[in-house]
């Protein structure tokens, strides 16, 4: 939002939420209509039909550019500003296909309008030279000035200060304005478009190709990386004036009363407004090279559609707490493409990048769904792909490697254990976590608690929790029998005293693994508090009770570079096992924990407090309850 909105600040159709693309649906009905209405041997008139296939296009090709862009971001190299962004910025910019709804809307009401715009070839040479002299000539001319106008402090109070409230920019921070601002955008690119209907030299190619090329230099534009090769000028020069590039414009981003070009460079040539360290900024980013990461996270997908979640997905879904949509369904395509992808690509792909402190983090994901990791077929793959990416760490100089999720599955690799064997001279040290996340399941269990029931599947995690809470006089009863078997065999004759079967269910704190069930959810008492253990939280079957979070912590402020949710957990919210990596960095700790190794769990717990990491209280699980 504008530090002072004007008039026609918000777009008409805000009130209907995600449901705004039914505006549309009156004109693309009637396309269809026109289609099957049609008399026998009467032309049809494809420039009428791919309007909406046209719109659908453009979103995947705007997606295809936060993709690439967030990817890229992550990896580092050509990074033009070492700023983060957070999500504010993502809020503010979830909005970005508005624009195409308006174009939408504005076609579709030009077809009707206009009898010349019927039934256009699909080529016209004229038309494409026409277009391109008219953005050359009077677009780029009268966008200069405007862009200008828009930078006086009347307009840009009222306007032009919420795209700019985007210092770093991403691709889609290009089509980020108010709605009065796009109208004079649209009247503006409309110049060629109208000109070359009204001349009868338009064409379905001059027409999408003009449009692809604007969307297209935008997303460009506006990427925090320089992506254009230094030869395309030493070979092209006057290219420079014709050709703007990220870098170039991200100097606007930062100076505000420099570089005003839409996309080409000359006016700012001709009219003194060039940035005199537009060169030299290109070529710092050209050559720049992405810091190694001193901690990396390793962790991987968890449903087909959970690639939507990804910071490299969809931004508005990564910026949420995952949960599963209704409408993922109408996706398919997509979702199946994707699985394809990920089975084809099979090799770790970088996530995220972070900064903590003084440390560089990312987060790598193994392209291997949460089902494949039960499949006894697809073990020794994914034990490939983990053994890859801690090599290629190692390789690298990265100081720890944490892993997350089913990576440091007991069966899979017991906990890890298994590279370490293979590989005894490493130097990444391996973690995954287990001290940390015990310590934030012993503290989250409320201050005066004498009995806990313990169910779901036992884990190195369960028998630590155990193991404290029975030394500390704490009643711990097994929901089955099994359970309790195995955990007495583990623990010290005068620790077992307090380990009881579970015969009743009064206690109203519940710990909770992966493998527990709908029937034993039901007989906990109401007002029952569940608190994982496990890195997945159980599947929430009952009204009356409430549901915690798995082991995770409140990451301090000067965690930064944090626009995505890390799975289902709330905004900077990061899981136990992940903060484990960190803490091992910054306390320079030499030990592998992984297999049976267990650090000293009051020692974790208040580095973890030492360096801003703050626990979740319980007041909040009520936020979770069904």
């Amino acid at each position: 939002m504008a530090s002072k909105p004007g008039i026609l600040t918000e777009w008409p159709w805000t009130w209907l939420g995600n449901f705004k693309y039914v505006v549309l649906a009156p004109f693309v009905g009637r396309s269809i209509q026109s289609l099957l209405n049609r008399e026998d041997g009467s032309k049809i008139d494809i420039g009428y039909l791919i309007i909406f296939p046209f719109l659908l296009f453009r979103m995947l090709h705007n997606q295809i550019w936060i993709s690439l862009s967030r990817y890229r971001t992550a990896k580092g190299d050509n990074r033009i500003l070492d700023k983060t962004i957070e999500f504010d910025q993502v809020d503010r910019e979830r909005n970005w296909d508005d624009q195409i709804l308006l174009n939408g809307l504005l076609f579709y009401y030009g077809y009707m309008k206009l009898e010349q715009s019927h039934y256009l070839p699909i080529w016209r040479s004229d038309g494409i030279i026409l277009t391109t002299l008219l953005h050359i000539g009077p677009v780029e001319f009268l966008y200069y000035w405007l862009h200008r106008a828009l930078h006086h402090h009347f307009l840009y109070s009222r306007y032009h200060s919420h795209h700019h409230s985007s210092i770093v920019t991403e691709p889609i921070t290009s089509v980020i304005h108010p709605f009065a601002e796009h109208i004079a955008y649209f009247l503006l690119f409309s110049i060629p478009l109208l000109t070359t209907v009204l001349t009868k030299t338009a064409s379905i190619v001059s027409f999408g190709g003009y449009v692809t090329y604007i969307d297209f230099m935008n997303n460009m534009g506006h990427c925090n990386f320089e992506i254009i090769p230094k030869w395309m000028f030493s070979t092209v020069p006057p290219l420079k004036y014709l050709m703007y590039t990220p870098s170039y414009h991200s100097l606007h981003h930062t100076q505000f009363r420099t570089n005003y070009s839409l996309f080409m460079p000359i006016y700012d040539y001709i009219y003194g407004t060039l940035d005199k360290s537009s060169d030299t900024l290109y070529e710092k980013s050209l050559e720049r090279q992405g810091k190694s990461p001193d901690v990396v996270h390793l962790t991987h997908l968890t449903t087909p559609e959970s690639i939507y979640h990804l910071r490299l997905g969809f931004a508005s879904f990564a910026s949420e707490p995952y949960t599963s949509k209704w409408y993922f369904w109408l996706m398919w395509p997509i979702t199946l493409w994707s699985m394809m992808v990920t089975w084809i690509y099979g090799h770790t792909f970088t996530v995220e990048r972070n900064v903590f402190k003084n440390l560089n983090l990312q987060t790598w994901a193994i392209p291997k769904y949460r089902v494949q990791y039960f499949m006894q077929w697809q073990r020794e793959s994914i034990n490939n792909l983990i053994e890859e990416a801690i090599m290629e760490a190692d390789q690298k100089g990265i100081k720890v490697l944490s892993l997350g999720l089913l990576n440091q599955d007991e069966k899979l690799n017991n906990n890890g254990e298994v590279y370490i064997r293979r590989h005894p001279q490493i130097k990444v040290k391996l973690v995954d976590g287990s001290s940390l996340a015990v310590a934030v399941v012993l503290n989250s269990i409320p201050k005066g608690t004498t009995q806990v029931v313990l169910g779901g599947h036992l884990s190195k995690v369960a028998n630590s929790i155990a193991l404290a809470l029975c030394q500390g006089g704490v009643k711990v009863m097994a929901l089955r029998e099994e359970e309790y078997k195995k955990l007495k065999s583990n623990l010290t004759p005068e620790a077992a005293i307090n380990l009881l079967p579970s015969k009743t269910y009064n206690s109203k704190i519940w710990l909770v693994g992966d493998g527990l069930n709908e029937d034993e959810q039901l007989k906990a008492p109401k007002g029952t508090l569940f608190i994982p253990f496990s890195q997945f939280p159980p599947r929430k079957t009952r009204k009356d009770c409430f549901y915690f979070h798995t082991p995770a912590m409140i990451t301090p402020k000067h965690f930064e570079n944090v626009d995505s949710c890390e799975n289902w957990l709330p905004r900077r919210v990061m899981s136990a096992w992940r903060i484990a990596g960190i803490l091992h960095t910054l306390e320079d700790w030499h030990e592998h924990e992984c297999g049976n190794m267990m650090f000293d769990i009051e020692k974790v717990w208040k580095a973890s407090l030492d360096h801003g990491f703050q626990p979740i209280s319980v007041a909040s699980a009520s936020e979770s309850k069904v």
